[in-house]
């Protein structure tokens, strides 16, 4: 009968003991995280100068994970909320045109940042997805029409049950004509929103790639569960 109850005892002492540190550390991550309001540059985490790891091939497109790109490329930085299914989302497009895409962190103050760092909110940054596409191919109107309709631009800090500063929407340009795109794609979707009769505003922040010292970093490999998932 000892040999039965005296674990069993103890396994009751240990429980009460860690539930209430259990507890307290859910209480503390969740006061990090699900924040609509952006931390400040001086208050964001230090992060570190090595960049991320990541495979030197796309686990599906079998294309090269960082550039240089082949003549021709763009780039395409954007934001819509959890990163696994917009990735995905943008490389099933038809027609080739999406050469490469990634997972990351966009629009951020901590320099290369983990994952566990960015759900704190203390890191500034977005989930985000890079995709390099050709544009003979696939044309940039194409690719925000997309981006649209996969995500609620008007659900401010947040996509559905996910609430945060990390999963607000967002487009970073490179260019002015990117920008001027970005921005009457915009309008043209905030319109048609009305017209169906939604009068809820769009809140995705359009803002430059040059506004910040690296506009996207790598999140972890595939092997980690984040590219390619």
């Amino acid at each position: 009968i000892l040999q039965v109850m005296i674990p069993r005892i103890a396994m009751a002492i240990l429980a009460v003991l860690v539930r209430p540190w259990l507890v307290l550390q859910a209480l503390w991550c969740r006061a990090l995280a699900g924040s609509s309001q952006m931390i400040s540059p001086t208050d964001a985490l230090p992060g570190r100068a090595t960049p991320m790891e990541v495979s030197a091939e796309h686990y599906v497109l079998k294309t090269p994970m960082r550039g240089p790109w082949p003549p021709g490329m763009q780039s395409f930085v954007f934001a819509n909320g959890c990163f696994w299914g917009s990735e995905k989302g943008i490389w099933r497009l038809p027609g080739g045109g999406v050469y490469s895409t990634a997972v990351g962190y966009a629009a951020g103050f901590t320099p290369n940042p983990t994952y566990e760092e960015v759900v704190t909110g203390r890191t500034g940054h977005a989930e985000a997805v890079q995709a390099i596409f050709d544009p003979k191919k696939i044309d940039l109107m194409d690719l925000l029409r997309w981006f649209w309709e996969a995500h609620d631009p008007t659900q401010y800090m947040g996509q559905g049950n996910d609430f945060g500063t990390q999963y607000r929407s967002g487009l970073y340009y490179f260019d002015e004509e990117q920008k001027r795109l970005f921005e009457e794609s915009r309008d043209a979707y905030q319109a048609a929103l009305h017209a169906a009769g939604i009068r809820r505003d769009i809140t995705t922040e359009i803002r430059s790639a040059a506004d910040f010292p690296e506009v996207f970093y790598y999140a972890e490999d595939y092997q980690d569960y984040h590219q390619q998932y």
